[in-house]
């Protein structure tokens, strides 16, 4: 008889979360919604001391399984650890993720706390994220998940005062996911440059975090260097940098393309009135397109020539000024005669 009471009181923990279980797997009425009640009645008259003949001792645990498409590796008799998967599972599809996703966050880290699992996710959730950027960025990024609870709620606080929030993160987390795991002097290393060396605004901070959040893992002195190179060189003020993403691309790439135009006698540094005798291409007709687009539109010149020149570039920042010797100054002209 005591046997029996154990086990009718635990049916009856057990009657709530099978509420919840049943009513998400009947979409429809009919022939669910009449065999949900009459389970539902069985369980209720188990628990309150009524006959065991209709439901044996192994069907609410049959039941749950059914209900609950869990992963293989977590199906588990049912207990508290399993009713704790259970309860995160349905209240994660209640958030609006798929069967597919919960199933994928559960197999990331198997071993991961459940309840940890679930506050991570809504710290995620409460920064502006849809569920479809949180499935990924855990996906990418599945330190996450081992993250205290604390330290995710100081970052997603100190993400609002940068003003990325409200949807501005889903870039950020794209490009930069481990921005939840980088060390928090680091980030401030970077706000500081933008905002002591360089002078952007707040507003133009957040704007740059926001379209080149890759400059999070860059050296902060080379990124005041990039950004000197832009101002003084380039004569590019601050909005057309943060509006035309200047700050994504190396600076490779940039002193390649602008000094070749140059050159070429393609680009000028305008005076300072911002003026120049020759117009200039557009940024984005300089750095946002392909090689090829590059030298086709933009410096119409050969890839060939564009080669030999990289290679002479190359040379000139390996070596100081006056440092070549004869031969490799006759090298140096007989190359630019290609160009």
């Amino acid at each position: 008889m005591a046997a029996f009471c154990r086990q009718a009181l635990d049916w009856n923990r057990l009657i709530p979360l099978t509420c919840v279980c049943l009513a998400r797997q009947t979409p429809y009425l009919g022939k669910q919604k009449k065999m949900t009640a009459s389970l539902l009645r069985r369980l209720t008259t188990a628990s309150k001391g009524g006959s065991f003949q209709e439901l044996s001792f192994d069907e609410p645990q049959k039941c749950m399984q059914k209900l609950v498409c869990l992963p293989e590796n977590l199906k588990t008799p049912v207990g508290q650890g399993s009713l704790e998967v259970e309860m995160v599972f349905s209240a994660l599809l209640d958030m609006g993720f798929s069967d597919a996703h919960v199933n994928e966050f559960l197999s990331i880290q198997p071993s991961a706390n459940c309840q940890q699992l679930l506050d991570i996710i809504s710290e995620l959730m409460l920064l502006g994220l849809n569920p479809e950027p949180v499935y990924i960025v855990l996906k990418k990024n599945p330190q996450l998940l081992k993250l205290p609870l604390m330290q995710m709620k100081k970052r997603s606080s100190y993400l609002r005062k940068l003003g990325l929030g409200e949807g501005k993160l889903k870039r950020v987390l794209h490009i930069c996911p481990e921005i939840f795991t980088m060390c928090h002097q680091d980030i401030d290393d970077i706000i500081k440059v933008l905002k002591e060396k360089c002078l952007f605004t707040v507003q133009q901070v957040t704007e740059i975090l926001h379209r080149c959040p890759n400059v999070l893992r860059e050296d902060p002195s080379e990124l005041e260097y990039k950004f000197q190179y832009a101002y003084f060189r380039m004569g590019i003020k601050h909005l057309d940098i943060v509006r035309t993403e200047f700050l994504q691309y190396s600076i490779t790439r940039i002193k390649q393309r602008h000094i070749y135009l140059e050159r070429l006698g393609r680009y000028q540094t305008p005076d300072k009135k911002g003026q120049t005798q020759i117009a200039n291409p557009l940024l984005k007709d300089i750095l946002r397109v392909s090689e090829a687009e590059f030298l086709d539109k933009t410096a119409c010149s050969t890839a060939e020539e564009f080669e030999v020149f990289k290679k002479l570039l190359a040379r000139e920042e390996e070596e100081p000024e006056g440092s070549m010797s004869d031969e490799e100054e006759e090298e140096e002209e007989e190359d630019e005669e290609l160009l």
